[in-house]
């Protein structure tokens, strides 16, 4: 994006040098159609210079949780500029709805973002800038607390990412005593991660208030902007999971243990190969993961290789696992320079291939939202964006031929895949229901929080692993969803996505072609048009009744028999 108000060498250092854009716009006046859409595209410059400086401050942070220099530089952000933005950025939209050229803003895109607006001015409250400030801060705690986490085997120190490869480990005794190191490293911070969250909990609780609700959940739900479904729709969603999804990994975890010939299935046993061969082992080092990633996506659209091929050389990819590092995986847009960012903590195993394609799916989407004009309408929500990567994940899983040297290897690489959608909806639909319970239950305890926990696992979980002797790692298992910690009630989508993207992957398994323009198109939209037309526009339904969740688990489950 050329900049047409700003200086190209202007950098944000503080707030008193960035003020007097926000000034100018508010004070500026408005007297045609022509004129307003001059100011809304000077606006989003200005919002796109803005949200790309904090982007980077939280890219070069969670790349190193040790240096306090570049942690003291996001927290600037947080700190000093942001909640100024908050209150000016109210008044700006206030400017926009109250412009008498509103109704002549007739492209398309316009009724979803001013939709946007009109929701933001409604949730808006002054007291709440400083207690999401705080929010913000706390938030961050938990990348430091699990960064810091690591364990000690065989004379090296590894960081917990790095633990699992040791948990498909073929010798049981080598899988059983790295579990316990990991899940004893996990318990020392249990008080720690337990504290946070209920300060969390508090102060999200105070900004519903705030804001006019009786909880956050509800509070949550409007700002999150789910204008295309409802709180029952979740509700719904949950119990359609636990009838139709959860009798598979059930299913599945019964063939496992008979497989691996085991009269006690244990948690150590769940992610080693059922057959007795080694783990898959796709990749070798980040350059080769880039390389074949690129060939694998270039199978399915020349484009997407290229997007990948371009991060590359403007270096937007952090891949490798190491100490220091933030855990997990995201990709990052970049709105000015519209080249994303993709992080993630590989260490050479199959879960890190689909890692970097569901990653990738997210940066082709933002590489296909270029030529939208405003970041709002390249914003779209993640009933979408996760969309673009689950979908990806089962489109791309038709070419990991060139992650793979024999038919057997891909058909094991297949398999483990469909075994992970089994198991994603049931794990999304506990978290989501954990979220519920925990914010219309704002004042709960430390011990009834385990308990709620432990009720919703017992519908949600695998019925086959036998957790005697461990529970207290099954009470705190949910404190590593980093969701929970950093943005709350974002995780239903990635089920409604899921199911969105087997339906994807089954347009493509009839008709590739077809199924790839659909699939462009969708998501070339952005966030111009609501989420049942964009999923309409990839040959989808938004659909997550009982029967659909059925009908589709069915495909998954033949899909899987015939590998």
């Amino acid at each position: 994006m050329k900049r047409q108000i700003l200086k190209s060498d202007f950098s944000i250092t503080s707030w008193e040098l960035l003020s007097p854009y926000f000034e100018e716009l508010k004070q500026r006046e408005i007297n045609s159609q022509n004129e307003l859409e001059k100011w809304l595209l000077d606006y989003n410059e200005l919002g796109a210079v803005v949200s790309e400086n904090m982007a980077w401050r939280y890219i070069k942070m969670t790349c190193d949780t040790t240096n306090t220099e570049l942690r003291d530089h996001f927290n600037d952000f947080v700190q000093n500029i942001e909640p100024n933005i908050s209150p000016v950025a109210n008044d700006l939209n206030k400017k926009i709805i109250n412009s008498p050229f509103i109704n002549q803003l007739t492209k398309t895109g316009y009724g979803i973002y001013l939709r946007g607006i009109k929701n933001s001015i409604d949730l808006f409250r002054e007291e709440n800038i400083p207690l999401n400030t705080k929010l913000q801060e706390l938030e961050q705690q938990f990348g430091e607390i699990n960064g810091a986490q690591s364990i000690e085997y065989k004379g090296e120190k590894i960081t917990l990412q790095k633990a699992g490869v040791f948990l498909k480990d073929l010798n049981r005794n080598v899988r059983e005593e790295v579990y316990h190191l990991v899940q004893n490293r996990r318990a020392k911070d249990e008080d720690a991660l337990n504290n946070l969250f209920t300060q969390l909990i508090a102060l999200r609780h105070q900004v519903s208030l705030n804001a006019g609700f009786k909880n956050y959940r509800d509070y949550k739900h409007q700002f999150l902007a789910r204008f295309d479904y409802s709180v029952q729709d979740c509700l719904n969603f949950h119990e359609a999971v636990k009838l139709y999804a959860v009798p598979l990994i059930n299913e599945n975890d019964r063939q496992r243990k008979e497989k691996l010939n085991l009269e006690d299935y244990r948690p150590w046993d769940t992610s080693v190969d059922e057959e007795g061969l080694s783990p898959l082992k796709p990749f070798n080092g980040a350059q080769e993961l880039i390389d074949k990633t690129i060939k694998c996506f270039n199978k399915i659209d020349p484009f997407f290789g290229e997007c990948i091929d371009t991060m590359q050389k403007l270096n937007r990819l952090d891949l490798e696992s190491r100490l220091g590092k933030a855990p997990g995986g995201y990709q990052y847009p970049l709105y000015e320079t519209d080249v994303p960012f993709i992080f993630m903590n590989s260490v050479g195993l199959h879960r890190d291939l689909v890692t970097m394609v569901h990653e990738g799916g997210h940066a082709i989407h933002s590489f296909l939202n270029f030529n939208l004009e405003l970041v709002d309408f390249k914003s779209p929500p993640s009933e979408v964006a996760e969309l673009a990567s689950m979908s990806m994940e089962l489109i791309s899983m038709e070419h990991w031929d060139v992650f793979f040297d024999t038919e057997e290897e891909l058909k094991r690489a297949k398999r483990q895949q469909l075994e992970s959608v089994m198991d994603t909806l049931p794990w999304i639909a506990a978290i989501d229901k954990f979220q519920h319970w925990i914010y219309l239950n704002p004042n709960h305890s430390i011990e009834d929080r385990y308990q709620s926990w432990q009720t919703i696992m017992n519908d949600f979980g695998s019925q086959i692993i036998n957790y005697n002797g461990l529970e207290n790692n099954l009470k705190r298992r949910w404190q590593v969803q980093l969701h929970l910690y950093e943005v709350p009630f974002y995780y239903i989508e990635y089920g409604f996505a899921q199911l969105g993207a087997i339906a994807v992957w089954r347009n493509y398994k009839t008709n590739a072609k077809i199924a790839v323009e659909q699939y462009k198109a969708a998501l070339a939209l952005g966030y111009t048009k609501s989420i049942p037309q964009i999923y309409e526009t990839a040959g989808i339904k938004f659909d997550f009744s009982p029967d659909y969740i059925k009908e589709l688990m069915a495909f998954v489950k033949q899909e899987y028999q015939n590998i």
